[in-house]
């Protein structure tokens, strides 16, 4: 599972490792741009089956 943190602006911030041609693994934070902030959709029931509540509700439709 990789673990990571929010920015002040809602970005997500996790560590990953880039692997030199000679082996050397050198670990740098690296964010992850999905153009959005501030909201995480997620399917109702995943929401129920990790027992989250909902903060609040909006109708979306997610890719499948």
């Amino acid at each position: 599972m990789i673990e990571g943190n929010f920015g002040s602006d809602g970005e997500l911030f996790f560590e990953i490792e880039l692997i030199a041609a000679d082996g050397l693994e050198l670990p740098v934070t690296a964010m992850l741009d999905t153009g959005f902030t501030e909201l995480l959709a997620v399917n109702s029931q995943d929401v129920e089956g990790l027992g989250w509540s909902f903060l609040r509700e909006r109708q979306l439709r997610t890719a499948q």
